[in-house]
């Protein structure tokens, strides 16, 4: 069966089961959602907190991204995307939280949104939001890069959600100043280029999904 997933495309948390699904080869739709249509009764009724994405699949329905991702994971054929060993599966847990709690309002939320995604609607840039971003936007970066070490991806060797997740996130990082200041000389730029190789990831770029830019 089809997957459906809710929510406003060029949105990183859509982007990530799009992602998973387009690495496991799991056939999926995507059900467009405007700004603001999140807080419709309708999509209340779907997800209480109304937020995205939200998925459907032979007939369970489930919302939270990090849920969704592990279960395409599970659910479908293709190549594994959690780890068997315990400490790369607790490796890639934690890389998923810091992207959760402190990458997206930070780099995602407090820089991203107004240096990039703001501009793009025509809507005012919050300079103070920025500004205040900065501080825990440096320490995220920091910190995974002493997570990615000598690494090739943040659970080890092999691509993990964590990698899906990140890059969501972060592959922007260099389109605003105070983001390109931030990475530069980052081990993660060679994280960066590696997953931009990756066809899932070109197809699934921000630009593409909001239709800015045509699909290779």
């Amino acid at each position: 069966m089809t997957l459906v997933l809710h929510g406003v495309p060029g949105s990183p948390y859509l982007r990530k089961p799009v992602l998973t699904a387009e690495e496991k080869g799991a056939p999926y739709t995507i059900r467009a959602m405007g700004f603001g249509e999140n807080k419709s009764p309708e999509y209340l009724a779907l997800h209480p907190f109304g937020k995205i994405p939200f998925m459907e699949h032979d007939g369970f329905q489930l919302y939270e991204a990090q849920a969704i991702i592990r279960y395409i994971d599970a659910a479908f054929d293709g190549p594994a995307l959690t780890p068997a060993d315990p400490k790369a599966m607790a490796r890639m847990s934690q890389v998923l939280n810091i992207i959760d709690w402190y990458v997206m309002p930070s780099l995602s939320g407090g820089i991203g949104f107004n240096r990039i995604v703001a501009p793009i609607f025509q809507m005012p840039v919050n300079e103070a939001a920025v500004a205040a971003a900065v501080p825990l936007a440096r320490t995220c970066l920091r910190a995974l890069e002493d997570i990615l070490g000598r690494n090739r991806y943040f659970a080890g060797d092999q691509l993990s959600l964590a990698d899906l997740a990140a890059v969501c996130h972060l592959d922007l990082v260099q389109q605003s100043p105070e983001g390109a200041e931030l990475i530069a000389g980052s081990p993660l730029l060679a994280w960066l280029d590696r997953m931009a190789e990756r066809p899932s990831v070109q197809k699934t770029a921000m630009r593409k999904m909001m239709g800015l830019e045509a699909a290779a």
